[in-house]
């Protein structure tokens, strides 16, 4: 099987009986990495024939969206890049019809359809707004996989209900299908389908795609379209093994370094000593021999180091650390140097993990646990933002330097979600069960709640010394087990108001937590009234045992006195 994405493309475009052409289309497929990490996209807009300007809304719309698909974060899925870059294109397109001669008349503004197919590792992935459209070659016949967005008046009267320019913000349709080897693909314009029948194009399509393009726009011409004649064809050639869909090949590539000792050269790093060892991994403190520089190179296990998943995993924490620029997240060192092994060097932290700190301040104050988990909650958020779950967020993966500065390490956890599409990853529990949401250990699909769960839990710890549940949440693995674990109050000694907010940030179902991580902040901060307001716990919430030993004992003393008046 084909390592990467192959196949083949075939394009034609005619103005027609028309005076000016106002279809547009494009394609790009690019080099690897970023044809594994962004995959092949192909456009194609149609400007409203009442306006003076839709071939140049159609032309905008098309460059636009090629350009920046591309510009956007590798680490995003290719739901999210799309639709945020369709969305920006809307947004400007209706500006200029705003500020243009005929800012209130949407029949002669910046106003097209558009219609986007993007082809990453063995998925198709559809957006649409307008009424071209997408097909599947289905045999001898047509699958059609877009809906027209066109409103019919009368049998000789429509209009375009949905559009790029009319509005501010536009509604997009998506669709997602599994690819198939030799599965061919007809994006086509209304002067074409409107004329062409689907025997016809599927006549048409041979070996060379450009030769079949061309064959159906004739077709369409012939048969008297009088619009503007546009069509692209796509063949699939061979996909990728989802398996072997590694975006970064240094993992193969590179050997794995023998452990070095003390005082030995490895790879222009002078090491100096072992400061961590585990079973995932080997870190070292060593200078760089050309800057002086100190930093923290991080080996891979010896233990795990013969496996591939494991491997690739310990390449992406580079990659991932690379696409975030944060204060309170770990940063690699910049590569100063060819790499002879796998490694990577990162910024060397002075200070503590968070464990270590807990220990060390086994009674902190609210108001310095607060100051901590604002920095773990604005690291986190940088992962979030880019589409990122860390996964893995416990007291050991934090580190607090000498200056008090929070900084969230070890990401070979992290899941991202535009290299989750390539890779075809599957869910598994990747983290540290104390800390893991309650919906992954029951095999659902991590989210930005998840995270927030594991850092709900590691406040709940600094300020009670103990977890939110104990140990009974890690133990359970089905919702129904779930529901019977007990949260135990932190309410007394804590304020009411701050156990409420403990309380919904580790929240088991998670649609019952707080959506974003700032409002966990906020309300550690600003009493919540709902909080305030609420019933204090009772006994057998706070202290289960004590609740028993005192009804034990209250039904033993009630035993006595009935035997007693016997």
């Amino acid at each position: 099987m084909a390592r990467e994405l192959k196949l083949s493309i075939g394009q034609s475009s005619d103005k027609g009986r028309k005076e000016i052409q106002q279809d547009f289309h494009g394609a790009i497929l690019p080099d690897p990495p970023v044809l594994g990490l962004k995959g092949v996209a192909v456009a194609l807009a149609d400007g409203i024939s009442s306006s003076d300007v839709g071939g140049v809304a159609a032309e905008s719309a098309v460059k636009g969206f090629l350009t920046d698909y591309y510009c956007t974060s590798e680490s995003w899925s290719v739901k999210t890049s799309a639709q945020r870059v369709i969305a920006a294109t809307n947004s400007w397109l209706h500006a200029q019809s705003r500020r243009g001669r005929f800012p209130y008349d949407k029949d002669r503004g910046f106003v097209c359809t558009l219609t986007v197919l993007i082809l990453k590792s063995r998925t198709a992935h559809i957006f649409h707004v307008g009424d071209a459209r997408v097909y599947r070659v289905a045999g001898q016949s047509l699958e059609q996989l877009t809906a027209d967005h066109r409103v019919f008046v009368s049998s000789e009267e429509s209009y375009l209900g949905r559009a790029l320019g009319v509005n501010a913000q536009v509604e997009i349709d998506y669709l997602a299908a599994p690819l198939e080897p030799g599965d061919i693909f007809v994006l086509a314009t209304d002067g074409v389908y409107e004329h062409v029948s689907a025997a016809g194009v599927v006549a048409a399509i041979g070996s060379d795609l450009d030769i079949a393009a061309r064959a159906i726009v004739q077709q369409a011409h012939d048969r008297g379209s009088t619009d503007n004649l546009t069509v692209q064809i796509v063949r699939i050639e061979a996909l990728p093994d989802g398996a072997a869909q590694d975006v970064l090949q240094q993992s193969i590539d590179l050997p794995a370094p023998p452990l070095p000792q003390a005082r030995d050269m490895f790879d222009g790093y002078l090491i100096q000593r072992q400061i961590h060892a585990s079973s995932r991994s080997h870190i070292f403190l060593a200078t760089d021999s050309e800057t002086n520089e100190t930093v923290a190179v991080k080996m891979p296990s010896i233990e795990l180091r013969d496996g591939n998943e494991y491997l690739r995993r310990f390449m992406m924490e580079e990659w991932v650390a690379r696409r975030i620029d944060n204060p309170h997240v770990l940063k690699p060192r910049p590569p100063a140097r060819k790499r002879n092994f796998l490694y990577t060097a990162m910024e060397f932290v002075e200070g503590q993990t968070l464990r270590q700190w807990m220990t060390d301040n086994p009674a902190p104050s609210l108001e310095t646990v607060r100051g901590i988990v604002e920095q773990i909650a604005a690291g986190v958020r940088a992962f979030h933002r880019l589409e990122m779950l860390h996964q893995d967020l416990r007291p050991d993966n934090i580190m607090i330097d000498t200056a008090g500065t929070v900084k969230i390490i070890d990401f070979g956890s992290t899941r991202i979600a535009g290299v989750a599409e390539a890779a075809a990853e599957r869910d598994e529990v990747l983290g540290t069960v104390q800390y893991t949401a309650p919906e992954c250990l029951a095999g659902s699909e991590s989210t930005t709640r998840s995270d927030l769960y594991s850092v709900g839990a590691i406040a709940y710890q600094m300020l009670t010394g103990a977890l939110p549940y104990g140990a009974a949440m890690a133990q359970a693995r089905t919702a129904s087990q779930q529901r019977k674990v007990r949260y135990r109050p932190a309410s007394p000694p804590l304020p009411i108001w701050i156990d409420g907010a403990l309380r919904k940030a580790v929240q088991a179902d998670p649609a019952r937590r707080y959506g974003e991580l700032s409002e966990f902040t906020y309300d550690l901060r600003h009493p919540n009234p709902d909080f305030v307001n609420a019933p204090a716990p009772s006994l057998i919430e706070r202290n289960p045992l004590l609740f028993w030993q005192v009804l034990s004992a209250a039904l033993a003393c009630a035993v006595v006195v009935l035997l007693a008046y016997r």
